[in-house]
């Protein structure tokens, strides 16, 4: 492997609500966590196998950015 060219891993804490697990990832953010004596990255999110409708059989409504108003306005459906 060429040297200086890959991404760095770091250990990462995944944070959906009060479920977490931990693994290794190029993402980083500013929040850390210390778990079992080690430094871990905190990522937020919004849904996970812990909270997806496929995984848990209930539906759950997630519209952050706005995407149906945007739709509807483009488009015109559904007013």
């Amino acid at each position: 492997m060429k040297k200086g060219i890959h991404p760095e891993y770091h250990s990462v804490v995944y944070v959906d609500g009060e479920f977490e697990f931990t693994s290794r990832s190029t993402a980083t953010s500013d929040e850390i966590r210390n778990v079992d004596g080690v430094d871990h990255y905190v990522i937020r999110l919004e849904i996970s196998s812990a909270t997806h409708p496929f995984y848990t059989g209930k539906q759950r409504f997630v519209d952050t950015a706005g995407r149906i108003d945007r739709f509807r306005q483009k488009y015109g459906a559904g007013s």
